[in-house]
């Protein structure tokens, strides 16, 4: 597989597929500008050696929302600041017209950013004709964007078949580090999974009980193995196939370890009851959204003795400061780990690292939670196999 450095870039248009895909408030403001910082290293590069470079991303997800605040105008701006450079914005991101400015208007060092493209339904439909239009605007197709090589995307899977393709600085970085972490890690190596989508994360799920010699799991994953188990009741639905997977989860491995308390409450805004319960002491109608304090104990002694983490998402639904308690302390526990790598991945949990200021404690954050699990259920990715085919 190639990278950067395999290229003669002078002069040419060199399409870079980046994630983009930062977390907004509802005015479209950006909360955190982590993945946009770690595209720079491959932009300043591109200029460097003289390149035209055309940056393609997505952000959020347009179906049902409001337009205008999915716009690329923030991403514009983070990226003028960080670069300190003008950039300029395409108002969408195919056709003729951005295809004639990049062939005869764009200057080498020159940076195009193109209109987000989930706009266009094709995008996540892998829709090969979108692809074609998306590479007629370079000559060179770079993926630097980890976190969605795991989705069979246009922009990820068929836009490199056209042009030449290589690796991005950042998707060589997270690719080489999760190899060596994980080929050979040094033990105890604890791994963490919360967050939800437990439909996702099942084959990562059993693929860590095997590689890890601790897995801990929170969030709504931890729930949702809790409620098919019969440990405690849920309102999630679950297709036969998912339920039959984690049933095949044996709750008796020593690897593995569940909440056994949780902070409970009738809704998710907190301002109801909230209790610190027992899970044998839940009922219906509870809603499971923290981890209680006996759990965070359990958790933060095991995470004293490892020598590698990997951290996937947050515990609780650690947004509402009343459920927070349980991300926050499990950060802690493992930032006071001195001796060990620290690995963690994902958005939300890069946001919530973010928001207590920890982000200098781990040795790599990854730009990508799901594509990070994929990759280590998998130890390959889809858009990992379009820049080798």
């Amino acid at each position: 597989m190639k990278n950067l450095k395999d290229f003669n870039l002078k002069n040419k248009r060199v399409l870079v597929r980046c994630d983009f895909n930062v977390p907004l408030d509802d005015k479209g403001n950006i909360l955190d500008d982590f993945r946009i910082e770690k595209t720079i290293p491959t932009i300043k590069y591109l200029i460097k050696e003289n390149a035209k470079v055309i940056l393609m991303g997505h952000l959020g997800k347009p179906k049902g929302k409001k337009i205008d605040i999915l716009k690329m105008d923030k991403i514009q701006e983070s990226l003028a600041e960080h670069l300190n450079l003008s950039v300029t914005k395409s108002s969408d991101c195919i056709g003729k017209k951005i295809e004639n400015y990049t062939k005869k208007e764009m200057k080498n060092g020159e940076i195009l950013l193109l209109e987000n493209l989930r706009f266009h339904k094709e995008e996540e439909e892998g829709d090969s004709v979108f692809a074609k239009s998306l590479a007629k605007l370079g000559d060179i197709y770079i993926n630097d964007a980890f976190g969605v090589s795991h989705r069979n995307h246009s922009s990820v899977t068929k836009a490199p078949k056209y042009l030449p393709r290589g690796m991005g600085l950042l998707l060589e970085e997270e690719i080489n580090v999760f190899s060596q972490k994980l080929n050979n890690p040094q033990r105890p190596l604890v791994a963490i999974i919360g967050g939800a989508k437990i439909e996702t994360k099942i084959k990562t799920i059993k693929k860590l009980l095997e590689k890890s010699d601790h897995l801990l799991l929170g969030g709504k994953v931890a729930n949702s193995v809790l409620s098919i188990q019969g440990l405690c009741y849920g309102k999630e639905k679950f297709s036969d196939e998912i339920k039959r997977e984690v049933e095949k989860i044996s709750l008796t491995s020593t690897k593995l370890h569940l909440p056994v308390d949780a902070l409970v409450s009738p809704n998710i805004n907190g301002n109801l009851s909230v209790k610190e319960l027992a899970l044998a002491k839940t009922k219906k109608g509870d809603l499971l959204l923290d981890i209680g304090p006996e759990t965070i104990d359990i958790f933060s002694n095991i995470i004293k003795e490892a020598k590698t983490i990997i951290w996937a998402g947050p515990l609780g639904l650690f947004e509402n400061p009343a459920f927070e308690k349980g991300t926050k302390e499990i950060i802690e526990s493992i930032s006071n780990n001195k001796k060990c790598f620290k690995i963690a991945g994902g958005g939300d949990t890069i946001f919530a690292i973010s928001k207590f200021k920890k982000i200098n404690d781990f040795n790599h954050i990854s730009t990508g939670g799901g594509a990070m699990l994929d990759f280590i259920g998998n130890e390959t990715l889809p858009g990992l196999e379009a820049l080798s085919n």
